[in-house]
């Protein structure tokens, strides 16, 4: 097995090759076509050859390709199911795996970073990788003082790697628009450059996730590992088992999915409330699904896995199990939490409040001054997204996906000549794209999840001022008569 590569020419030359891919197997359907072969079937056959050579390119090269390639992978739900087919599998391949980098260039970073004598801080260390990812491979290990641990090493050349696929990838991104309908892929691709420096700063990482680990110790629903210790292009944290998320994706029980969906919707709203902290790379490959409560710690050492046991062997009362949250290389940094904004505008076009929403929209620059947009229009744009938050329980499903992606990428439809006119600013790109990604993993779930418990909880303005004051135990009525027996007993003192 090779090293990354990471000549620049090289990299650029197999990404350079994939719109000439595209093209020539587009003649070749056409050829087909001509022949006298079903349009459908030609066309099915076109697309699974093109997904094929896509992200077998992607997870080859790692880098930003496949940084890419996974940020995709979540907006499958999108494709129309004749077109999902083909690609599903090849998509779910990068959420959990890529080409291995030699044991030999393992070694020689542990040296570099850890010291020669790196060995003799563990008691273990399998070279063979547990996971291996965009920028990095994650080995299984036994720290010295007997604690499983995960062992992540950079790649030798991953910043460079990142930038020059990337940059490569920016350039033919309207080739690779049609991959997920209703999506601009140019912006997602700047979005991942820009973030570069702080995916490869393994200290930044490790802050974040021991912020994390810190908050959510001894929760009942989410378990992040410790961190253990951290160098340059070295990570060792707590070593978790557990069901990866692609595992119940594709075998998982209704249970099991709609418990995965509550615990991931709970978490993507509680994190920034907890931590001022927004994880940001909701891939699947990111989760586990933890069988097990905080109090009975013993249940996950006898089904150790690391992904490798399905969700069908798994056993004990689900209500308890947790999510196991992995790699925090990308986070948003929110100090005060969501902002109240989205909360607002979300209870307000609930409410239908068309005016109040436009004006508030306006306001955050999601409407620019130079436009003009019917506040009725608007709402109507709005309303079928937020579905999930008008009712008490919503199941996700990769059919209501690809309706809501096919209404906005519809060039007849109203939906998409208003999109056209928002604007989304960059404040909020983030948590813009995290949020999508999100709800396409809980479609691929299938979950059936109390989102709207969620939002009251923990997304800010989502409730109003005296209603959130009762959820906290206040009564405002009371509280404001207090303050007049005071000002009253002040006065006649």
């Amino acid at each position: 097995m090779s090293d990354l590569p990471r000549k620049a020419v090289t990299r650029t030359a197999k990404l350079a090759a994939l719109p000439l891919g595209f093209a020539g197997r587009a003649t070749w359907g056409l050829g087909k076509r001509i022949g006298g072969a079903s349009a459908d079937l030609v066309g099915r056959e076109l697309q699974q050859r093109t997904a094929e050579q896509l992200f077998k390119v992607l997870g080859e090269l790692k880098g930003g390709a496949m940084k890419f390639g996974q940020a995709m992978s979540v907006f499958e739900s999108a494709l129309p199911e004749e077109v999902a087919g083909p690609y599903r599998a090849a998509l779910t391949k990068l959420q959990e795996a890529a080409p291995p980098m030699p044991t030999r260039t393992v070694h020689s970073v542990l040296a570099e970073r850890l010291g020669d004598d790196w060995q003799d801080l563990f008691q273990e260390f399998q070279d063979k990788p547990a996971a291996a990812a965009s920028i990095g491979q994650v080995h299984r290990a036994v720290w010295h003082d007997g604690r499983d641990v995960a062992v992540k090493v950079q790649y030798p050349g991953a910043g460079e790697a990142l930038l020059s696929d990337l940059n490569q990838l920016s350039r033919f991104a309207r080739l690779l628009g049609p991959l997920i309908p209703g999506m601009d892929i140019k912006p997602l691709i700047a979005e991942l450059r820009d973030r570069v420096s702080e995916e490869l700063d393994y200290g930044l990482e490790a802050q974040a996730q021991q912020a994390h680990a810190e908050e959510f110790a001894g929760d009942p629903d989410v378990l992040v590992p410790a961190v253990v210790h951290q160098c340059e292009q070295v990570l060792v944290t707590e070593w978790i088992d557990g069901i990866p998320l692609s595992e119940v994706i594709t075998d998982g029980t209704q249970e099991e999915r709609d418990r995965a969906g509550q615990l991931l919707a709970r978490f993507l709203f509680s994190g920034p409330s907890r931590t001022g902290l927004l994880h940001a790379d909701p891939h699947p490959g990111n989760f586990r699904l933890l069988p097990n409560g905080p109090e009975d710690p013993e249940s996950t050492k006898s089904s150790k896995n690391s992904g490798s046991s399905g969700s069908s062997g798994s056993s004990g009362d689900k209500s308890r199990w947790r999510l196991g949250v992995l790699d925090f290389g990308t986070v948003d940094r929110l100090p005060d939490g969501l902002p109240s904004t989205i909360g607002e505008s979300l209870r307000m076009t609930i409410d239908g409040e068309a005016e109040a929403v436009y004006e508030l929209l306006r306001g955050e620059g999601f409407v620019k001054e130079a436009i003009e947009l019917d506040p009725d229009a608007v709402l109507d744009y709005l309303h079928p997204i937020i579905e999930p938050a008008q009712v008490d329980e919503f199941t996700f499903s990769r059919g209501w996906m690809r309706s809501q992606a096919a209404r906005i990428a519809d060039l007849r439809s109203p939906a998409h000549q208003l999109g056209k006119q928002l604007n989304l600013p960059p404040a909020y790109l983030l948590i813009h794209r995290v949020t999508l990604s999100t709800i396409g993993v809980l479609c691929q779930l299938g979950a059936t999840v109390r989102l709207r418990q969620e939002l009251e909880e923990w997304l800010p303005g989502f409730l109003p001022e005296p209603e959130a004051e009762a959820e906290l135990g206040l009564d405002p009525e009371s509280e404001s008569e207090s303050e007049l027996d005071e000002e009253g007993s002040a006065a006649g003192a």
